[in-house]
């Protein structure tokens, strides 16, 4: 999308908010996160472009310790926090779910995943039936989650204009909220929910039903969005909605002057180590201990493999890393805040990107860290998925097959002898109309339909 098609999406937004608004002046929007939001990228683009058109922007967040309940950002834009518990979803009675919500602040994630969500099978029946158990235990804890959230955030919603939930867990907080004021809700659809980690894995019978009440809420939103044409596709077919599609794209920016050398300053490595990143979460079929087992190929002797963020797998990884093989060159951080991670990205030599194709979400998959190594000027080491390649193939310096070993920095280099990428690369996918930050592009067509009102099933989940 070019500039000028920016502004006038974003000049569009400003009447849309002010029209819902019943007054000439800028929109409130509150934005439902089914996590602390602490390292959303994606939510922090869009809060941050509404809030630069002058609009008030609240999340509604999840607890998580250590964090404060309340913040606002140097932008303006406030988060507010609330105690999410399992069992706060649970029907108590008034008093007592009150005392309950202030007790510890757990997430639906803090039941751990089982061996199925990590793509194990087999066994005996026993064992099979256990691991049934477990997910369904998992499920459980989620919708309860999102009931105990839903309960939390209305007595902390400020108010708003348009309701913005993301992924399955937030829509159907927004959707409630948003029936309650007689407002539009945004189904922000991040995932292919159903079709993801364990969920994926789960009897049809489970997912048809999880399938269903995604269905229901897409329909009652006021509009849908997600993150590329694949799963935009399939949303039209399953749902018969039709999302905008706002890709996961950071701000252009130009390349530094000087190469930042913050990830080898963390580790202790010489300037010129070769080094290759990867960053988000350390989730099942990201394709982390395929990359891990990698480092050990012949040529790759001297580099190095920093994983930085955080997840469910971390001790996993950390235990593959310890291998001799290694000799101590694998090695993991915790995650960064959004707004200082471009500069941690652009200290590597190559951003990878290796998700296994075990689930059809991550063969849909453009995540996060694909757009943001892009903008940092970083070479890309990316599965052949389709929707990457429309991305990666003759844009970024590589692309290689899911299904085998990676080898990063030979591939990377292959096609980019220099030490620095190439100046497109660096300046992220120039001229491509769906190369525009989330939250400008294609944002305007969401808060635009609003001819249905929210829906009373968010209320039953």
């Amino acid at each position: 999308m070019t500039e000028v098609a920016d502004r006038e999406a974003e000049a569009d937004l400003d009447e849309r908010l002010a029209e819902a608004n019943g007054s000439p002046g800028p929109g409130r929007v509150v934005i439902v996160v089914p996590t602390s939001g602490r390292y959303d990228s994606r939510t922090a683009r869009i809060a941050g472009t509404l809030r630069s058109r002058g609009h008030a922007v609240t999340i509604l967040a999840r607890g998580e310790p250590g964090l404060p309940e309340e913040e606002t950002s140097a932008e303006g834009i406030r988060t507010i926090r609330t105690v999410v518990e399992p069992l706060g979803g649970l029907p108590l009675p008034a008093r007592l779910g009150r005392a309950h919500r202030r007790g510890r602040v757990p997430n639906a994630s803090d039941v751990p995943a089982t061996r199925a969500a990590r793509g194990a099978s087999g066994g005996s029946p026993s064992a099979r039936l256990r691991r049934f158990a477990g997910e369904v235990h998992r499920v459980v804890a989620i919708a309860l989650s999102v009931r105990a959230q839903a309960k939390a955030a209305t007595d902390s919603d400020p108010g708003a204009d348009v309701y913005h939930g993301m992924a399955f867990q937030g829509i159907p907080v927004a959707l409630e909220l948003a029936s309650g004021s007689g407002v539009p809700a945004i189904y922000d659809v991040r995932d292919i929910y159903v079709e993801s980690r364990n969920l994926a894995r789960m009897p049809r019978v489970v997912r048809g039903a999880v399938a269903r009440l995604e269905g229901r809420w897409a329909r009652h939103a006021a509009a849908t969005m997600t993150v590329n044409q694949g799963c935009a596709q399939l949303l039209h077919e399953r749902y018969g909605v039709s999302p905008a599609v706002v890709m996961n794209c950071p701000p252009r920016q130009e390349p530094a002057a000087e190469h930042p050398e913050r990830l080898r300053s963390a580790l202790g490595l010489a300037p010129g180590d070769p080094l290759v990143l990867y960053h988000g979460g350390f989730l099942a079929d990201r394709g982390l201990p395929e990359a891990i087992g990698a480092m050990a190929e012949p040529g790759l002797e001297t580099a190095h493999l920093a994983l930085l963020g955080w997840g469910e797998e971390e001790d996993r990884l950390r235990r593959l890393a310890e291998a001799p093989a290694l000799a101590g060159r694998v090695h993991l951080l915790p995650a960064v805040p959004p707004a200082e991670l471009l500069e941690w990205v652009a200290s590597a030599d190559v951003s990878i990107m290796v998700n296994q194709p075990r689930t059809l979400n991550e063969r849909l998959s453009t995540p996060n860290k694909l757009f943001e190594s892009l903008a940092a000027g970083v070479p890309v080491v990316s599965s052949d998925f389709p929707e990457r390649r429309r991305i990666v193939i003759g844009w970024g310096p590589c692309a290689i097959r899911p299904t085998q070993p990676p080898s990063p920095t030979p591939s990377a280099r292959s096609s980019d002898s220099s030490p620095r990428p190439p100046r497109t690369c660096a300046r992220g996918v120039p001229g491509r109309p769906e190369n525009a930050t989330a939250g400008r592009a294609r944002y305007l067509p969401c808060s635009r339909r609003t001819g249905r009102q929210p829906v009373e099933t968010g209320r039953r989940m």
